[in-house]
């Protein structure tokens, strides 16, 4: 598992410039807080759209003098090559992320995801920025709907940035992770609603997801940051959970209803597929999956080689959540809400 409190600050955020590209989502603010805490930056840019969201941040932070707020969208090439001028280390976690909106507006998907990751990349080469990470997802391992689709293409977009850094410092790499426990879109909220109902809806009894906690995921980003060479996809060794099991967590004794699997949902997800971990390394708490065709130094991680046929799926993880597991992790999420 992915620890989730550190005990002296990062080299690599310590004393720099941070940019956070979607930073007043869920993520976005969880970050920040914590580079904020734990790891004494000289100043953070939180980049999105929103003002009203920004503002509301701005407070929850009661006004940070480190932080500042840009007003921006990744689909602008020239405001984000403005934005991260002087900066040290640039997080890339906007996008669009439910995937019914994604399906049902195509063109706006592919406009911020995939061309949103172009912009950032371009804009950091630009700037000469030494380290950009981008968040990518499980939905982008052979993708069944076009967010996942446009995840997978911004993944190779930031992983192939480092072959047009050639001799500059700019360097790029990905983390990619599962389900996070109360993001925006988290069932978890959905099944406590639900449950004063008296009924639960759930799509399949066989599915199973990877689960990550918010802090955990905030952890993984500040490690690999420590870890990147430049072209690595960073996928944590994280615990599955079944459907059944995170109803019956929540709401125990609920009935439910089986409603079927959703257009463009998968019964069990993968963060790594049989071909890309002929590419791939396993540390002890992630593996490490490198570019196939790198023109760049990069591969001095170190690990195991992963043995041929190799799946991380959710369905087959060696560890698994119980209830009492699952309970714990959501209840800081169901009091929030």
């Amino acid at each position: 598992m992915i620890p989730t409190r550190r005990m002296t600050p990062s080299s690599h955020l310590q004393g720099k410039v941070i940019l956070v590209t979607g930073g007043t989502g869920s993520f976005g603010r969880a970050f920040v807080r914590h580079v904020l805490d734990e790891h004494e930056p000289e100043a953070i840019r939180v980049y999105s759209r929103d003002e009203l969201k920004q503002y509301d941040m701005q407070r929850e932070i009661d006004n940070d003098p480190r932080v500042r707020f840009l007003l921006g969208d990744v689909r602008s090439a020239e405001r984000l090559a403005m934005a991260l001028r002087g900066v040290d280390v640039c997080i890339h976690a906007a996008a669009l992320k439910q995937v019914p909106a994604c399906e049902y507006n195509p063109f706006e998907a592919v406009q911020t995801n995939i061309v949103g990751a172009e912009n950032v990349v371009a804009a950091a080469l630009a700037n000469d920025v030494p380290l950009t990470m981008a968040l990518s997802t499980d939905k982008a391992v052979n993708p069944v709907n076009l967010y996942g689709a446009t995840k997978l293409c911004a993944e190779k977009i930031v992983t192939q940035g480092n072959a047009y850094a050639g001799s500059a410092r700019a360097r790029f790499a990905c983390v990619r992770y599962g389900n996070v426990v109360g993001s925006r879109g988290s069932v978890v909220p959905l099944f406590k609603a639900q449950a004063l109902t008296g009924q639960l809806t759930i799509t399949d009894t066989a599915m199973t997801r990877f689960w990550i906690t918010l802090e955990q995921a905030v952890e993984f980003v500040v490690t690999s940051l420590e870890l990147m060479e430049g072209g690595e996809v960073f996928v944590p060794r994280i615990p599955s959970m079944r459907i059944t099991d995170l109803a019956e967590a929540l709401s125990p004794g609920v009935p439910h209803t089986i409603v079927g699997i959703r257009p463009g949902e998968k019964v069990h997800e993968a963060l790594i597929t049989e071909d890309e971990s002929r590419q791939g390394k396993a540390l002890s708490d992630r593996f490490v999956i490198y570019p196939p065709f790198p023109s760049w130094k990069t591969g001095n991680l170190g690990g195991e080689e992963l043995p041929p046929g190799f799946r991380y799926t959710s369905d087959n993880n060696t560890e698994w959540l119980g209830p009492d597991e699952i309970r714990a992790m959501a209840e800081p999420v169901v009091a929030a809400t």
